[in-house]
Formats: structure tokens, C-alpha cells, sequence
């Protein structure tokens, strides 16, 4: 039986990974834990989640619960995950990432530490968003220069980051397929008298509102036609089963840093 520790365990994800975590006989809740001051620290994680009492606390920071489990899983944010990382290096403790907006020297960081011990690092750990990374790079593989490229993504009106990291994974897929450099060719807004649009770029569009899981659509429009392929999330339990899912998996490879796509064997 493998034992997971959870951060951010009050939080929307936090939540839903421990009840998926629940109903996986090959997995149990060794540890959980929130920011020291959360009003949540020291209720039963199980309570907190929805599925009944569950005998662990929510500790108030890693260090309490860090010999715990065998793998940490990890949605919180770029910040707080960069901090937990450096945590369980030292420790070899397994990790699952799906933080999204990690970016530039942070990244840099992370995937270095990440490559120190068995971790599994995506911005999305949904079966059909990584499905959709896959038939997006063939798509664009196969449509070249002649389609244009366009991102559309929609998400609820408290998420933080944009583009989101699955957009943003998206774009970096496309422009990898056409030789194209996303840091010169991603356009993220458009208003006024901008000219007639360049063949080279790749527009990578937000949408906030309400509350929308997630939405994201990649367009590749052609002179006479145009081909859309679309992912909706309908709850976060998508992203939930496919972080217990890769925590499963990857606390049987080697000492590595790994994506959804290696969990789902699609490369």
C-alpha cells in the first residue's frame, strides 16, 4: 500500500485528491498539510475533504508529516511548491506536481530538484488533456505552415495565473512541431490597429468567468476551413484521479523528473 502526503489539503484541489485518494484501494492518506495559519490546520483531513473522518490532521507546515508517505502530491503554488521540493529532496520523497503558472527561474529550479528524485512535473494531470497534447502536436505536425494556430483557454473567475499552464504547454507543443520560438511568435493580446495578422504567430487568448473547471481549445484555421480541438473539464476530479494515478506510478521508477505523458506511456 502506498502512502501519499497531501499540501494544500484544505484547498479545492487539496480536497478532491483525498477523496480520490480514498476511494483507490492501492493508495492511503499518510499526511496532509496547509500554510501554518490556515483555520483549517489540526481539523481531520478526511472531515475537511468531505468523506468522513479520517484519523489524519492537517498539519501546519511539510516538516510535521514529511516522514509520512512515500510520495508528496502537490497543488498549491509556485512559490510553496519550490519550498516543498527543497524539502523532500533530502528525504528522496517521491513528488507529483501540478502547480500551474511555474515559470522562469522558479521552473529552473524546480526541474532541476525534480530531477534529484522520482517526480512526475505537468500542468495538467487530466487522461484527456494529455490525450489532447498528443493529437495537438501531430495535428500541427501534419498541418505545417499553411494552418494558422490559435489558443483559446477559459477557467473560473479565481484562478490567478494566465495563460494557464495548460495553455501555455499547448503553445509550447505547437510551436515545437513547426520550428517555431513561442518566445518570439506567442502573441497574448490584441487591441487597436495591430496589422493584419503575421504567419508566424501563435495567439494564445484567457477567458475568466463564473465558475469554469477549465476550457481549452486549440484552432488551426485554414483558407476555407478551419480544425478545433476542444477539452472541457467538468470538475476537478479529472485532475484529482490523474495525480493519484501518476503518484501510483511513479514511486515505482527510477530516481528521474517525468510528465503525464511518460504516466500515460504516450511517447
Amino acid at each position: 500500500m502506498i502512502k501519499a502526503i497531501v499540501a494544500g489539503a484544505a484547498g479545492r484541489m487539496g480536497k478532491r485528491i483525498i477523496s480520490m485518494i480514498h476511494r483507490n484501494p492501492e493508495i492511503e492518506l499518510g499526511g496532509a498539510f496547509e500554510i501554518p495559519d490556515h483555520s483549517d490546520v489540526n481539523a481531520d483531513a478526511g472531515q475537511v475533504a468531505g468523506i468522513g473522518e479520517s484519523g489524519i490532521r492537517i498539519a501546519g507546515s511539510l516538516k510535521d508529516v514529511i516522514d509520512k508517505g512515500e510520495v508528496l502530491i502537490d497543488f498549491t503554488s509556485p512559490g510553496a511548491t519550490l519550498e516543498n521540493i527543497q524539502s523532500a529532496v533530502p528525504k528522496g520523497l517521491a513528488m507529483v506536481i501540478g502547480t500551474t503558472g511555474i515559470t522562469g527561474d522558479i521552473l529552473k529550479e524546480v526541474e532541476t530538484l525534480a530531477a534529484k528524485i522520482n517526480c512526475v512535473l505537468a500542468p495538467n494531470m487530466s487522461v484527456g488533456v494529455n490525450v489532447m497534447f498528443k493529437i495537438a502536436k501531430d495535428m500541427a505536425g501534419i498541418l505545417g505552415n499553411d494552418y494558422d494556430m490559435e489558443i483559446l483557454e477559459t477557467h473560473h473567475r479565481l484562478k490567478k495565473d494566465a495563460p494557464s499552464g495548460t495553455a501555455m504547454r499547448l503553445a509550447g507543443i505547437l510551436a515545437g512541431a513547426v520550428d517555431r520560438d513561442l518566445e518570439k511568435v506567442g502573441v497574448y493580446e490584441r487591441k487597436g490597429m495591430i496589422g493584419q495578422r503575421t504567419d508566424d504567430e501563435i495567439g494564445i487568448q484567457t477567458w475568466r468567468a463564473g465558475d469554469i473547471t477549465g476550457e481549452h481549445t486549440v484552432m488551426f484555421g485554414g483558407i476555407g476551413e478551419r480544425l478545433e480541438l476542444t477539452h472541457r473539464a467538468h470538475n476537478r476530479d479529472n485532475f484529482a484521479k490523474g495525480a493519484v494515478r501518476a503518484a501510483l506510478w511513479v514511486v515505482r521508477q527510477p530516481v528521474g523528473l517525468y510528465d503525464m505523458q511518460d504516466v500515460l506511456g504516450l511517447k
